[in-house]
């Protein structure tokens, strides 16, 4: 038998057992989905510049994000941007609309609409308790953001007190894609209840085009004459267009 040293066993090795044995090799773990690296890159871009730095396209990436967090969400954007147009058709769609968009699930509409609810917040927080007259053109941002991109018409009233401050903005009504009910005795109730004394109409033309219809120009005479025998006065009736929007003061019709 081998001397072996004292402080060791050793034990004979058996023949052919470990002969053919070849070590395996070890994988390296898989880099990480090119799109992990880019999420990062783009919020990057986002926090250090603002939007002014971003396309529409990677704007709704970001808001896409927190919704599919496992998957390339470019091409999804992209595919909302070719159906609606632009980033604020797509927050603004009916989430009816939206869910027929191949790769949109209800996660990512529900992240859509709770950005286009934050921004109609913001705008409406800059313009409620304002002198409505004085501060004329962000009152009418705040209605091109709530309204210009609607898919169907929407009315809703202004509420002022005697010095014009807005003390209230409501939607009356919601209509179809050319028409929308209104009530003059509604509005002027509603006046009354809100001890208003001034209002201020709004309602949008999904087809972008602001100009007045005839059945805008009757039923805006219509409320009128309801609110002057109450003592309360209309300032205004806007109509939102998709670039520009019309004013009935400003055409005489007032």
């Amino acid at each position: 038998m081998k001397n072996t040293p004292d402080n060791c066993f050793a034990e004979a090795p058996v023949a052919g057992l470990f002969s053919d044995f070849e070590p395996v090799a070890v994988r390296p773990l898989p880099d990480k989905p090119h799109f992990v690296n880019h999420r990062q890159r783009l919020r990057d871009r986002f926090m250090s510049a603002g939007t002014v730095a971003l396309a529409d396209y990677e704007l709704l990436e970001l808001v896409l994000f927190r919704a599919i967090p496992r998957r390339d969400v470019k091409p999804l954007a992209k595919r909302l941007l070719s159906e609606f147009g632009d980033f604020n058709r797509v927050i603004s769609a009916p989430a009816a609309r939206l869910s027929r968009v191949q790769g949109i699930g209800a996660a990512a509409v529900q992240e859509l609409k709770i950005v286009e609810a934050a921004a109609h917040r913001l705008s409406q927080a800059r313009v409620l308790g304002q002198d409505a007259l004085t501060s004329w053109s962000s009152l009418m941002e705040y209605c091109k953001v709530s309204m210009a991109h609607q898919a169907t018409e929407h009315f809703r009233v202004l509420f002022l007190d005697r010095k014009n401050i807005l003390i209230a903005d409501e939607e009356q009504a919601k209509g179809t894609v050319d028409h929308v009910p209104v009530y003059p005795r509604e509005v002027a109730k509603r006046a009354l209840e809100l001890d208003a004394s001034a209002l201020i109409l709004v309602h949008n033309h999904p087809s972008g085009d602001p100009t007045p219809s005839e059945a805008d120009i009757s039923m805006t005479r219509r409320i009128d004459a309801a609110l002057s025998v109450l003592g309360v006065t209309l300032h205004d009736h806007v109509i939102i267009g998709k670039e520009r929007d019309a004013s009935f003061r400003s055409l005489g019709l007032l």
